[in-house]
């Protein structure tokens, strides 16, 4: 796949359709998110065959045994304009602590994603995971931005009942950052001009049903530990996202843990960031 261009915060927010937020997304604390290419072909594997893009990107520390993997799920409002590439920078600062990576690409909105198509892929890329030989028994933690916050947390959350099934790989943990976690509020509310109820195609009061099996708020509590961290400055994703999803988890007996970082919506995967350290330090404590 080849690099896009650097993406300004104003050409994000655009593509995005999320013109209602980009007046308070001028500052330096929602910085646009760091470029970067994708590894070669050669090193994808597909997780599916249905559509091009049911694939991973499997990527191993140099010179020394994988303590862990990385199942890194991409945000972007679930819209196909977004990739995983906007994974690669942190990625690869992973690598180098020695962590194996599962980049994760999927059906999304505008490609022939969506609901159930878009959860489908995620828990079939996750499940994967138990296929790749060079990973086998190592403790899996999921990882996702945004959008792909919600992914992870609900890939946590997974029952028989929900999209793909059981889960076939259970997560020693899961950190969403700046997730869009209570999925039917963003829907209610229009977050990101419509990008959750253009996910679903409905509403939460026309498809309760769906959104049951959806919305990791509908699902706890998650298993394993859960971080919800959040940029205490995003302007993009409400922070309550987060709080409401960690008071639900909590009360129905889970392990979730609200965790603030500074900066905004972007410095959560920018590994040159203010916010990046404590990131890590949660990983590595597990």
């Amino acid at each position: 796949m080849a690099a896009r261009p650097p993406l300004s915060r104003r050409g994000l927010l655009t593509l995005l359709g999320a013109s209602a937020l980009l007046a308070g997304c001028g500052g330096a604390n929602n910085s646009s998110p760091p470029s970067a290419e994708l590894p070669g072909p050669d090193q994808r594997i597909r997780y599916a065959d249905e559509h091009p893009d049911q694939y991973g990107v499997l990527g191993l520390p140099r010179d020394t045994p994988p303590k862990g993997v990385l199942v890194l799920l991409h945000g972007g409002f679930w819209l196909s304009e977004y990739g995983a590439d906007l994974m690669e920078p942190m990625a690869a600062d992973f690598r180098d602590r020695g962590f194996a990576t599962w980049n994760v690409e999927y059906r999304r909105v505008g490609n022939g994603g969506g609901f159930p198509r878009t959860f489908e892929d995620v828990a079939a890329a996750v499940d994967h995971v138990q296929q790749l030989d060079e990973v086998a028994g190592l403790d899996v933690h999921l990882i996702g931005h945004s959008a792909g916050g919600h992914l992870a947390v609900w890939a946590a959350s997974r029952t028989a009942r929900t999209p793909g099934g059981a889960p076939r790989t259970v997560p020693t943990s899961t950190i969403s950052l700046s997730g869009v976690l209570d999925l039917s509020s963003a829907a209610s509310g229009g977050l990101g001009n419509g990008a959750a109820e253009a996910l679903m195609a409905a509403l939460p009061d026309d498809a309760r049903s769906d959104y049951a099996v959806a919305d990791p708020c509908a699902l706890v509590p998650a298993r394993g530990a859960v971080f919800a961290v959040h940029a205490q400055d995003d302007q993009i994703v409400p922070r309550d996202q987060s709080t409401t999803y960690v008071q639900l988890d909590g009360s129905a007996g889970g392990k979730a843990e609200l965790v603030t970082v500074p900066g905004g919506h972007f410095d959560v995967i920018d590994p040159t960031s203010a916010a990046w350290k404590q990131i890590v330090q949660l990983l590595e404590g597990q």
